[in-house]
């Protein structure tokens, strides 16, 4: 299918200016297809050819300005436009099919009650699977909808929503957009359970699948009090006001990502209404794709890029203003903490492998629309949002925000590029915000600082940044003293300012009175760069990291722990070894998850050798026991219910033996920890498929028991990791086979490929190895980006840490087979295997 080319956009808005949509859709014509009417009305500045893309089932009738065009001059998904000057009216009748990959109009019947569900994700270029339209995000326009559905359901949209007519006709009509871009569009459909309040004069909802109703009921109050706090605080802080005339949160099922900021009708993945037990701290990034996605009203719907090489001026944004309006507004103050432990490590990652970019791309890198797609990851949102927050600190709030909202005021409804944007900081501050954008926002990689401690020969101390990069960082240094009591807890003495010019180098910074215990770059996280420690400093992390007072100071620790092993500074097993001495100790649930999912994922799965791996699982597992027993006694509340979770999680993960996870099955509890709920039944489970210690009929009769989406979904997963031959083969037909019906959706595609490849089972699945990559390629090639993301990241063998992995997915790669999103991702997954194999090697 052709992709549009930033070239071709740029021709296509030099040619037209569009002014409406009006859009018709029939979602009463059966399981496969539904109807789609659209008119569009442009104006043409001169004569000129362009086209209208649409990928419809069937084209019915193309008219323009009452002049029928040929359905069969449709060239893939694109129509060609012949325009003499002035105004135009297009009119397209086509036949639509219904998603299974969460892409263009996505179409779930839910097996607990089977009813049907649809909803719309139309990003980048995947409206032109709803309706025809000039698909690009600089031709905005205001659009009109009118929708048919089955009689009892709801209909939802961008704009208000009225059933008209005679109820039994099933006809909605929603209310005249803003100027929105394409990307934007959005509908729901079914018999949603919906909770109606209102706010600011506005009609703010939830709503979600009915099976679900109990579980948003129990958290509505919470999510509705986070919706208007966060609300409240955008207000205070922009000029603009919210810019549309309704708030809708819909939580919708097999959605791809975590939410799409759909003007007046955000949606949300459906798991984020909680059926089990959950931390507080899923519960703060709940919150926090809540404030994300509403800031996106403001920086990107208000205000939407030209085009997708400013992705940054949305993501970013909204990342940053995420974490900062939640920490601001609401009881998750420790939001920050969850940011260092759970995404900043993302950007890390990203930006250290050969597919990095710069956060603000050259626009010729984003040569086209599926190359745009590759760009949304962890350098967009993780590394993108700590640039601003070191821009923050660096420019000062006030600034800041000034620039913000002379930004909304100067391009409200429009769009605008990077230049735009720095024009208006530039306005409101005396800082060269153009050379600081040139170094953080053009530029790839990481800095690394590492410091040198000395005694300065007067009796104090001197620091020595060595800066190894190339921007600029305005960061804190934490000092840190043993307690006098020989507790060893540590206690803070001074926080120093330290401002790192660009271009690397050495920086000194003079200290007084004794060396202190600990000296830490970048307490507080207020900058993006790997940081390493002093030999003094890092003995006195290793003996007294749990001591620290502060969560965000432990977390910035592990982060630099965590960059030490896969930089290969620091035994993986030393890692295991900190996690051990220190976790039981731990306060903060963010902190924990994230050092427990390192450990289990990265170091005992893929760094430690294979004879080593036995002793790490039983060492986490001890680990994980002694977290629980420590919990024990403390006082009930949010955390210590999050850390026994963390902990009871990890040790259905981390299991070699069965029998301990048959008991707590049978008995329906965890001693001293939570009782087994689905999620925590289908975890256990799942590790004893691996084992070899369950069977199909036990699957079946927990599907049984729960025959939820969530259900399904568990009972591929377990059946996929069963180690038998018939079950490898049915699990691996239901994902690659072409005649395998149905196809499975993307979540049961993604659920069946984390059970199939396991460490347990090599010699079983080995055989697989040579069959992986044709596979992904014909399933990519026939199945679009959202199942080419799923095959290239669940689907890949990562138990095969292993030379012949790296030597297959090498010869993939050069070939011309892989489509872009696969090609992304193979090339990922082996510089990932890259490192572990290199740190294995060093090992031996």
């Amino acid at each position: 299918m052709p992709v549009l080319t930033r070239d071709e956009a740029q021709a296509r808005a030099r040619l037209l200016d569009v002014h409406r949509y009006a859009v018709d859709l029939d979602l009463t014509r059966g399981d496969e297809l539904f109807g789609s009417t659209t008119r569009i009305r442009f104006t043409a500045r001169h004569a000129g050819d362009t086209f209208v893309e649409l990928r419809p089932a069937a084209l019915h009738r193309a008219v323009l300005d009452g002049r029928p065009l040929d359905p069969a001059a449709l060239d893939d998904n694109r129509l060609a436009l012949a325009l003499t000057p002035g105004e135009h009216e297009l009119l397209i009748e086509a036949d639509m099919r219904y998603s299974r990959t969460g892409e263009g109009m996505h179409r779930f019947t839910d097996p607990a009650d089977g009813e049907t569900y649809l909803y719309t994700q139309t990003f980048i270029d995947d409206v032109q699977r709803v309706f025809a339209a000039f698909d690009q995000p600089d031709l905005k326009a205001v659009f009109d909808a009118t929708v048919t559905a089955p009689p009892h359901w709801t209909v939802l949209g961008n704009a208000v929503a009225t059933r008209t007519g005679d109820p039994a006709e099933g006809r909605w009509e929603l209310a005249t957009t803003q100027p929105l871009s394409t990307y934007f569009v959005a509908f729901a459909a079914g018999p949603w359970h919906s909770v109606r309040t209102e706010h600011a004069g506005l009609p703010f909802a939830l709503h979600c699948r009915r099976s679900l109703a109990p579980h948003l009921d129990a958290d509505a109050e919470e999510l509705l009090d986070i919706t208007r706090r966060c609300f409240d605080r955008f207000h205070e802080i922009f000029d603009e006001p919210y810019p549309f005339d309704s708030y809708d949160q819909a939580f919708v099922p097999e959605f791809n990502a975590g939410a799409m900021e759909n003007p007046g009708l955000v949606t949300f993945r459906d798991e984020y209404i909680f059926r089990s037990a959950v931390t507080d701290t899923e519960r703060q990034t709940r919150g926090v794709t809540v404030a994300h996605e509403m800031a996106h009203m403001w920086f990107g719907d208000l205000v939407t890029l030209r085009w997708w090489d400013d992705i940054w001026l949305n993501e970013s944004f909204a990342e940053y203003m995420g974490y900062q309006i939640l920490a601001e507004s609401t009881r998750f103050d420790g939001a920050w903490t969850d940011f260092a432990c759970a995404r900043k490590g993302w950007g890390y990652d990203a930006d250290q492998r050969p597919s990095t970019h710069p956060v603000a791309p050259d626009a010729e890198a984003v040569h086209d629309t599926a190359s745009a797609l590759l760009n949304f990851d962890g350098i967009s949102y993780a590394k993108g949002a700590s640039a601003l927050r070191q821009l923050v600190a660096w420019l000062g709030e006030k600034d800041f925000l000034a620039g913000i909202n002379d930004h909304f005021t100067r391009h409200r409804f429009g769009n605008a590029a990077l230049a735009d944007f720095l024009d208006s900081l530039a306005r409101n501050t005396d800082r060269d915000v153009h050379a600081w954008a040139a170094t953080w926002l053009r530029t790839s990689g990481t800095d690394t600082l590492t410091p040198t401690v000395a005694d300065d020969g007067r009796g104090g101390w001197r620091l020595d940044v060595r800066h190894d990069g190339t921007r600029p960082h305005h960061l804190a240094v934490g000092l840190y003293d043993r307690a006098p009591d020989g507790s060893g807890a540590l206690t803070a003495r001074d926080r120093l300012t330290a401002d790192l010019p660009a271009g690397g180098g050495t920086r000194t910074v003079e200290g007084t009175g004794p060396r202190p215990a600990l000296v830490l770059l970048n307490d507080g996280d207020l900058t993006y760069a790997k940081v390493r420690l002093d030999a003094t400093s890092w003995e006195t992390a290793l003996g007294s990291l749990s001591a620290l007072p502060d969560p965000l100071t432990r977390a910035v620790l592990w982060n630099a722990a965590r960059d030490m092993v896969r930089d290969g500074e620091l035994a993986p097993t030393a890692y295991l070894d900190a996690a051990r001495t220190h976790l039981p100790h731990e306060t903060d649930v963010a902190v924990t998850r994230a050092v427990l999912a390192f450990a289990r994922g990265q170091v005992a799965d893929r760094y430690v050798t294979p004879a080593d791996r036995p002793a790490a699982l039983a060492g986490l597992t001890d680990l994980a026991q002694d977290l629980l027993d420590r919990t024990r006694d403390r006082e009930e509340d949010g955390t210590a219910q999050g850390l026994r979770l963390t902990a009871v999680r990890t040790l259905i993960d981390s299991a070699t033996a069965p029998d301990t996870l048959d008991t707590w099955l049978r008995d329906g509890t965890v001693p001293g920890g939570p009782a087994l709920d689905p999620e925590l039944r289908w975890r256990a489970l799942a590790r004893l498929a691996v084992l070899g210690a369950t069977t199909a009929g036990a699957v079946d009769a927990e599907l049984a028991r729960d025959p939820s989406a969530t259900g399904q979904e568990g009972a591929a997963r377990c059946r996929a990791a069963l180690p038998d031959p018939a079950a490898k083969e049915a699990a691996w037909r239901a994902m690659y086979d072409p005649e395998h019906r149905p196809e499975l959706s993307n979540y049961l595609f993604t659920a069946t490929a984390e059970g199939f490849w396991q460490h347990e089972q090599l010699d079983l699945v080995r055989p697989y190895l040579d069959r992986y990559h044709p596979a992904a390629v014909a399933l990519a090639a026939r199945r679009g980006p959202a199942l080419a993301t799923a095959a290239g990241a669940a689907g890949f063998p990562h138990p095969f840490v292993e030379q012949r992995t790296l030597d297959l997915g090498e010869e993939c790669l050069c070939t011309d087979g892989p489509t872009p999103a696969l090609r992304r991702r193979l090339d990922d997954q082996l510089d990932d295997l890259r490192r572990a194999l290199r740190i294995r090697e060093r090992q031996a």
